[in-house]
């Protein structure tokens, strides 16, 4: 089995032991899902790329040098692939707004509901009796990890073969995956549910699983569930309107100034920090804040040595909060006698929404929140408005904005 080490170091080796497959080779088995421990094919470089102990700019850039634009394109895509969704969460907040309050309402329903619930923690368990199901949710809970193949097909047997709530399909996945990142996790589920490109839901297909897993799993005939049109009838209005990008404020630099660490961004060191007056460090700890329900030691964990790691790096004094009541922000700030916070930008997901109910006690104590978006962001975002092909239209004019570039 794969063992993930949330630190940079570990980051930065599993990069390179990859490097050499980012061409043709990636897209060539990039689909395949070989099981648990053999996934070879792909890079596995997610947990790290979430939270940026390394970066899109880092891996893009060893791609391209290389094996060159046309060899590593399929690479390059799928990496700006996150960006994308990011992007276009940031564009359509009421999106996230609403998976939270329709997956509370869900778990209402299962709280009502003896057979839903019963049918939720089979699921959960690995126990539904379809063997190729019960292994992925067996290898999600155990490893963390999913191959993105399996991710879909998962999702859809949840959908439309289990008809099982999506929202907590999308919970269960974003308590477990060292990848889960509130835009991937919730619209990779909208997709397979027909809510994100409309009217188009993933169907899981029997051919496709025994071709793809070569083999190792082929459900039986008329065991998956035909899927001829998604969930969009309990959306009637359709996708919302496309927002501004969210305004932030600039942290000032003659302003005592608290930085806060968070694992939405473990390179902070990329910030410039010593421009800033810097009085207190802290590194914050918001996992548990992905769901209502506990969250998996193994993500926890990750997170933690995640943290400690950045501190380390940075080499200076830090302490650890844990993200719970929102006043406890304002109160390590006012302890610390800073007049504002610095963090590099959080985008829209639980953490956002834990930052947006503390800044109501912050600005009554004259404390502001700073954010700064990185150069990578800014280049992609304009263009999340709609389907992913507008975006890789825009591939060549991101990478040139953000001054990467093939070197062979």
């Amino acid at each position: 089995m794969a063992e993930f080490v949330g630190t940079r170091a570990a980051g930065l080796a599993a990069m390179q032991t990859f490097v050499a497959s980012m061409g043709r080779r990636y897209e060539q088995g990039r689909n395949y899902d070989n099981g648990p421990g053999q996934h070879t094919n792909v890079s596995m470089l997610s947990p790290y790329i979430r939270r940026r102990l390394i970066t899109e700019h880092e891996v893009i850039t060893a791609a391209l040098d290389a094996h060159g634009p046309d060899d590593a394109s399929k690479f390059v895509e799928e990496v700006i692939w996150r960006g994308y969704y990011k992007g276009w969460l940031e564009r359509r907040p009421q999106v996230w707004d609403s998976y939270v309050v329709g997956r509370d309402a869900d778990f209402a329903a299962v709280k009502r509901d003896g057979r839903l619930r019963r049918d939720i923690e089979l699921a959960e368990a690995g126990n539904t009796g379809f063997n190729y199901f019960d292994s992925w949710a067996q290898e999600l809970t155990q490893t963390g990890y999913l191959h993105n193949h399996a991710r879909m097909w998962f999702a859809s047997i949840w959908i439309f073969t289990l008809e099982l709530p999506w929202r907590l399909g999308a919970d269960f996945f974003y308590r477990h995956l060292l990848d889960g990142d509130a835009a991937a996790n919730t619209l990779n589920w909208r997709w397979a549910a027909g809510l994100h490109t409309r009217g188009k839901p993933y169907p899981a297909r029997r051919q496709n699983i025994d071709i793809f897993t070569n083999g190792r799993f082929t459900p039986e005939h008329g065991e998956l569930a035909e899927v001829s049109k998604g969930l969009e009838a309990s959306e009637p209005d359709g996708l919302p309107t496309v927002q501004p990008i969210r305004d932030m404020q600039t942290a000032k630099p003659d302003v005592p100034t608290a930085v806060l660490i968070t694992d939405e961004d473990c390179l902070i060191e990329d910030f410039n920090l010593g421009a800033l007056n810097v009085q207190a460090v802290a590194a914050l700890a918001c996992s548990q804040l992905r769901s209502p329900r506990a969250v998996s030691n193994t993500v926890c964990q990750f997170e933690e040595v995640a943290l400690r790691d950045v501190a380390n790096r940075l080499n200076c004094a830090s302490q650890t909060l844990t993200a719970k009541d929102p006043t406890g922000l304002a109160d390590w700030a006012t302890s610390a006698n800073v007049q504002q916070i610095f963090t590099p930008y959080v985008t829209y997901g639980p953490l956002r929404d834990w930052l947006d109910a503390a800044l109501p006690t912050l600005a009554s104590r004259g404390i502001s929140l700073c954010e700064q978006r990185r150069d990578w962001d800014e280049a992609i975002w304009p263009h999340a408005t709609a389907g992913f092909f507008k975006v890789k239209k825009q591939i060549p004019r991101i990478l040139d904005q953000t001054m990467i570039c093939a070197s062979t």
